[in-house]
């Protein structure tokens, strides 16, 4: 079972996309759908077969995103998180090599369609979790071990 942690702007966002599918794009599918039955025949009807298949992903969208809601717990950052890396920081990593990597540790609700940001569920964020700047961050990849350095940690 997936991580049930969530950013209030990942939830938010989660609740934009639930409202968009519900209030616009359901209700104009379905209208399309009546639309296209009207017409008659549906067995040979590509409106009809198209707009009816795009109503049960949208409809399937919906229940999952119902459910998911409900299961998923908000956390905001504490004043006390300060200077170390928890869940919802964004975070600054450095090599030996000068090379830099940033991200946003967030759940894995959040990840879809978003750059920079790592679940935190993921090598790099578990490694990193509970360290503070300076500290060293050593992840296991295919390729070997790799070390970073934290150089920067913000909310």
């Amino acid at each position: 079972m997936p991580t049930s942690l969530i950013t209030r702007a990942g939830f938010e966002r989660l609740q934009r996309e639930l409202d968009q599918l519900w209030r616009v794009e359901r209700r104009e599918t379905t209208e399309k759908v009546a639309w296209a039955a009207s017409l008659g025949d549906r067995s040979e009807n590509a409106d009809y077969k198209y707009n009816k298949q795009k109503l049960r992903q949208i409809d399937k969208r919906i229940r999952f995103l119902q459910k998911r809601l409900e299961q998923l717990k908000i956390v905001d950052p504490a004043p006390s998180q300060a200077g170390k890396v928890y869940f919802g920081a964004h975070v600054e990593l450095q090599n030996d090599a000068g090379d830099t990597l940033a991200f946003h540790i967030v759940g894995p609700d959040e990840i879809y369609g978003q750059a920079n940001v790592v679940s935190i569920d993921a090598p790099m964020a578990r490694a990193a979790l509970g360290k503070q700047v300076d500290d060293v961050v050593t992840v296991t990849t295919p390729s070997g071990h790799k070390t970073w350095y934290i150089s920067a940690i913000h909310y």
